[in-house]
């Protein structure tokens, strides 16, 4: 492509570069102030992140850009170029809506909010949390209607496209209305079929170095490219750093081991994602993960649908009794039974397959109506209460620690995220059950340690892809349909219903 013949459109490109190699550093930064950075570096990291947003803001802003995107619209570009300026403009079109100043208060107030909800979860401090989760809720209720009022859209729903381009409130609303008319019914039959099979639970305690040695073989064993990212700890897991250096987090426990090795297993789909992005794409916007819902399902793929699989399960084994010493608890057959126990509980991170969904319905219903101003923050403790009770059964009066405190979405601003998690789901079943029908001995596979049928498709359909493609046009081109969410029930009842 002659730069001659396309004069605005490599200036996108490069500015767009220049953006990814500060957002490299910024992410590099964030994943260190939830790392390894001492308490008393959060004032300075907090003000330094701030001006980086602030810095960024103003390239992504910058008229420069609007007189560029106009004028590349009309040069002879390419599929693959267009697709990146398609990207491009939707960027614009958000970057624009809010000013700096909102940009670096955001920024200054998430940070804050985030390092004292370290201190103030295990404390149960609800007061003091809810003190500092106003500032953070004002202005993600003002970011809210500068992009609701630019996109036509509810404040909710522009939020929520920042995760999920094009997703509708309508459409979310429709979905999870559907799994809220089965999914405590399913709950309820699960756990009393299980009733009746017999459990050992593991004999603790387990070592938090052989639970990190544990944790790395299996990343090894799911292609994890350990050359280009790396296993640390956090209070919260996560996966951020950048497609060439990727920061995974885990937490352990001595006290239990299932809960760091499938956070691990997890994230590890998160990574793998990150680390096979087209690389000859790296710095445009076409390079970008498709949407968090896209995203989710690749972490789900890894920890529910292989993760929890009977022949998978029976792959690890050998590997939990060589890091723990032999027991009955580690035999295949218990492993797998502790991996699909449903039990309703308190921990969103912690929940089973089945049951998760419901802290997502949770979460969305409240937030929804937060950002929407219908409830404030003093609401929240009640209605928490009240959905966990109907949802699962589960007593959370006064618990805040882990209840409306245990996620760290809020306190870093994260609303319109949690629908993905949940949608997510819903992606990874229905991409299993294309993969089944292409590969229909993949079963057998998966028991003989064959994985690479699963991550094969992965890398074809959803890892290479990128953002080539608007989500629905991904979607089908992946599975053949659209989202279809019977395949998430579907694969639930299989599992656990037989």
């Amino acid at each position: 492509m002659s730069s001659t013949a396309t004069p605005a459109y490599d200036e996108l490109a490069a500015t767009y570069r220049r953006i990814h190699h500060l957002e490299h550093l910024q992410s590099i930064a964030s994943w260190d102030q939830a790392a390894n950075m001492p308490a008393k570096g959060n004032e300075a990291r907090a003000a330094a992140l701030a001006e980086m947003c602030t810095l960024l803001h103003r390239l992504r802003t910058d008229p420069a850009l609007g007189r560029h995107l106009a004028a590349a619209h009309v040069e002879p570009l390419g599929d693959l170029e267009h697709a990146n300026l398609r990207e491009m403009r939707r960027l614009w079109q958000t970057d624009t809506a809010l000013p700096e100043g909102l940009v670096q208060r955001r920024s200054l107030s998430t940070s804050r909010c985030e390092h004292a909800w370290r201190r103030q979860r295990p404390a149960n401090d609800w007061a003091g949390f809810a003190a500092n989760l106003q500032e953070v809720v004002a202005v993600v209720r003002e970011e809210a209607t500068l992009l609701a009022e630019r996109q036509g859209c509810s404040r909710y729903e522009a939020l929520m496209g920042q995760y999920e381009p094009g997703l509708s409130t309508a459409t979310v609303d429709r979905v999870f209305g559907e799994l809220r008319q089965w999914l405590p019914g399913l709950i309820r039959q699960v756990v009393e079929r299980q009733r009746q099979q017999p459990l050992i639970e593991p004999a603790g305690p387990f070592p938090v170095a052989a639970q990190r040695e544990l944790c790395k073989r299996v990343m090894h064993l799911l292609g994890f490219d350990f050359e280009a990212g790396r296993l640390d700890v956090s209070a919260h897991p996560f996966c951020g750093g950048v497609p060439e250096d990727v920061r995974m987090t885990t937490r352990f426990s001595e006290h239990e081991f299932l809960g760091a090795l499938l956070g691990t297993v997890h994230e590890t789909g998160h990574g793998r994602y990150e680390q096979n992005r087209p690389r000859e794409l790296l710095g445009q916007p076409v390079s970008l993960a498709r949407s968090m819902a896209i995203h989710e399902s690749q972490s789900l793929c890894f920890e529910m649908q292989l993760g929890c699989h009977p022949g998978f399960v029976a792959l690890l084994a050998p590997m939990i009794s060589e890091a723990f010493g032999a027991q009955p608890a580690l035999a295949p057959a218990n492993l797998q039974r502790l991996l699909t126990r449903v039990k309703p509980g308190l921990i969103r991170v912690d929940a089973d397959e089945v049951s998760y969904a419901a802290h997502i319905l949770l979460r969305y219903q409240i937030e929804k109506a937060l950002v929407e101003g219908e409830i404030q923050i003093a609401d929240i403790p009640a209605l928490w209460d009240e959905q966990m009770q109907a949802l699962l059964g589960v007593d959370t009066r006064g618990n805040f620690k882990d209840g409306p405190m245990q996620d760290v979405h809020w306190p870093s601003g994260l609303f319109g995220y949690f629908p993905c998690y949940s949608l997510g789901a819903m992606y990874a079943a229905q991409w299993f059950a294309t993969i089944r029908r292409a590969t229909p001995d993949l079963d057998t596979r998966i028991a003989a340690g064959d994985l690479q049928p699963v991550f094969g498709w992965l890398h074809d359909h959803i890892w290479t892809q990128a953002s080539r493609w608007p989500t629905d046009e991904l979607v089908h081109r992946a599975s053949g349909e659209p989202l279809n969410p019977a395949h998430l029930r579907t694969h639930l009842e299989a599992r656990y219903l037989g």
